[in-house]
């Protein structure tokens, strides 16, 4: 294997976590810091990339790659989990993988502390003045926790939600059997109308993109509460807003939309039973070394030759 010379969008503050943890297993191998965005004219020298989200922010990539791409990259790797913020000729070229899974239990903390929140109304409850009204709060033990997809992501939330005393329903595309505990919901309209919560946790895809649409929502119990925490285009919100408005679902908690940030004045940023957060549920004050531990624990296969994890499934 030739030196590892790594090109990385990260910020160096990043980079630096990575350049001091390869330091004792490959303390000949290099980070060098390159701009976010398309990738272009990158170091010759560099066989790794280390890419963030690139359609981003209202910016969308030319369809076709710049010149010279792939350079001399031999394996890109993304600091996302979802691959659905890049060009599609991304995929065309070296080997991608992921960071699937590095923020699951931040991602599913997230989610029950919404949960929480809408249980124990919560930051309403607060006093400020000696007028006390005391609020009857609802219990989660023994309500029902739907989750749609069940990857990492999923899983830990399941495993947190039953040590809690919550029923946990899911629904993944997989036909693979469940962990102990979790029931399996018989379709997404049988999930919607047995849960209390619910969590959206899939992958966006051509086949997903408003798999929660006018439909779904009417087949929801009536006053569920609605988080996603996974993709924006998962939902289609203007059925979202008339399920709100309608009681269908009571309260919509929301880390996600379509497009980010939404434009000034749209209608969910000052709906009353919708709880909004700037896509911030994935990070964490232990980010940097949970991007570090998933990118070099492949990086260790890539050098001995093994097959890659987390490959990206364009």
């Amino acid at each position: 294997m030739s030196q590892v010379i790594i090109a990385s969008q990260l910020d160096e503050d990043y980079n630096d976590v990575i350049r001091a943890r390869l330091a004792t297993q490959h303390p000949h191998a290099q980070v060098i810091g390159v701009p976010a965005g398309v990738p272009s004219d990158l170091p010759p020298q560099a066989n790794i990339l280390l890419l963030r989200p690139i359609n981003v922010r209202g910016y969308t990539a030319p369809d076709t790659p710049p010149p010279g791409w792939p350079y001399g990259a031999q394996w890109v790797h993304l600091v996302s989990s979802g691959i659905d913020f890049y060009p599609r000729w991304l995929f065309n070229g070296p080997p991608v993988t992921t960071s699937r899974g590095s923020a699951a239990d931040n991602l599913a903390e997230f989610a029950l502390a919404a949960i929480f929140a809408a249980a124990k109304h919560l930051p309403d409850i607060w006093v400020q003045d000696s007028q006390w009204q005391f609020t009857a709060l609802r219990p989660l033990k023994g309500t029902t926790l739907g989750i749609l997809g069940f990857g990492a992501i999923g899983q830990s939330l399941a495993q947190k939600a039953l040590a809690l005393g919550i029923n946990v329903l899911a629904l993944r595309q997989s036909q693979a059997p469940f962990d102990v505990g979790v029931e399996a919901a018989k379709d997404i309209h049988d999930l919607f109308a047995r849960a209390d919560h619910l969590v959206v946790a899939a992958p966006l895809t051509e086949a997903t993109r408003h798999i929660i649409n006018r439909d779904v929502l009417g087949s929801a119990k009536p006053g569920l509460h609605l988080i996603n925490i996974a993709r924006g285009g998962l939902l289609d919100q203007e059925a979202l807003l008339e399920a709100l408005d309608n009681g269908q679902i009571g309260l919509a908690s929301l880390d996600v939309t379509e497009p980010e940030p939404l434009p000034d004045g749209h209608p969910l940023y000052s709906h009353p039973r919708v709880r909004l957060s700037p896509h911030t549920s994935a990070i964490s004050t232990n980010s940097k070394e949970e991007i570090a531990d998933t990118f070099l624990a492949n990086l260790e296969r890539y050098v001995s030759g093994i097959e890659l994890a987390n490959p990206a499934n364009a």
